[in-house]
């Protein structure tokens, strides 16, 4: 989806961006130390023309403010205001923080404002109400780069569901800290890039990453079983575009080997966990989760086939209510419109 955003009123644009073609195996070596700017989505080059408005194109408001009398009357009139017909519409209150949450999807196809349009005229409404605030559109398709090691299972389910149709989003983009599912990327017809990380040549690498995501114009990063921890500056430079999937409920069992160690421990359940990426390792804003019982006569393959179909299907899931703007982040915690 295109999206702006906004913190009291203030927008920043938003979009998708184009593929760069062919299938191509490529090592990247260390690259200079000196920062590449990361442009928010939509602002990369030679994106192809955003589609006109019709009658099935829709926005979507998430929006954060002080909880208030009249926030849910005032957003629906804006909307109505301008001709908009609103499609659905929820709202959370989280009274320990006194906050209010609201998501609004509306059918554009009799709003009088234009795509470009709409974000200035709520700038101010916005500002009234102390809002933090995103605009998405359903038919532009955010791009989305899969990263990976060894492991292929969330690689392969992501990207059936997305060409089945069930994820909204291209995949021009597969980046791995080793080269073993090169063969796959090409199978699939989608770009590999290969960045070979050292702890001598960690932050160097990592500027090369942040190229080719500025290159292929990357709305959203799923770590789809990435098993290298991302820097400090590189989170800062992509934030609150970066998803991880953790094969447990947080923070049980972190590192090597967890389901072996579950499997010792003698767990009657194994989880998996979707969330953001912060600096604080393992600690992101939680999106989705889920659980399935286990019992004594479960071995370690046992344990680890469960898992990985739970992280199949949390990762997809997580994915998908992002790419759809149903999910509000605030604070270390995210309301998820379902």
């Amino acid at each position: 989806m295109n999206r702006s955003e906004g913190t009291g009123g203030e927008a920043v644009g938003g979009g998708s961006g184009p593929t760069a073609g062919g299938t191509a195996a490529r090592k990247a070596g260390a690259g200079p130390s000196a920062p590449v700017p990361i442009a928010p989505p939509g602002q990369g080059v030679g994106r192809p023309p955003r589609a006109a408005v019709g009658p099935s194109s829709r926005a979507v408001l998430l929006a954060s403010c002080p909880n208030q009398k009249g926030l849910v009357a005032g957003l629906a009139s804006f909307i109505a205001g301008h001709g908009g017909n609103i499609l659905y519409a929820e709202h959370a209150v989280e009274p320990a923080v006194g906050r209010s949450f609201t998501r609004i999807e509306w059918d554009l196809g009799d709003f009088d404002l234009a795509r470009e349009e709409i974000s200035p005229a709520f700038r101010d409404f916005g500002a009234c109400l102390h809002a933090s605030w995103q605009l998405t559109f359903s038919d532009t398709v955010p791009r989305v780069a899969v990263w990976v090691t060894r492991l292929d299972h969330c690689l392969v389910d992501l990207v059936w569901r997305q060409r089945a149709g069930e994820l909204a989003a291209q995949v021009p983009l597969i980046v791995s800290n080793r080269p073993d599912l090169a063969p796959l990327a090409d199978q699939l017809g989608i770009d590999f890039r290969h960045f070979p990380i050292t702890p001598e040549n960690k932050l160097d690498q990592e500027v090369e990453q942040l190229r080719a995501l500025q290159e292929y114009n990357i709305d959203l990063v799923v770590l789809a079983r990435y098993m290298q921890v991302l820097s400090p500056a590189f989170i800062e430079r992509f934030p609150g575009r970066i998803m991880n999937i953790h094969h447990a409920f947080l923070p049980a069992f972190p590192g090597a080997n967890p389901y072996r160690r579950a499997h010792e421990r003698g767990v009657k359940l194994i989880g998996a966990t979707a969330h953001y990426v912060t600096p604080e390792l393992d600690e992101g804003p939680i999106v989705e989760q889920d659980a399935i019982r286990v019992s004594h006569r479960d071995d370690v393959p046992d344990l680890v086939r469960k898992g990985r179909d739970l992280e199949r299907v949390v990762l997809a899931r997580a994915v998908r209510f992002h790419l759809e703007g149903r999910v509000l982040v605030y604070g270390n915690k995210t309301v998820v419109f379902t």
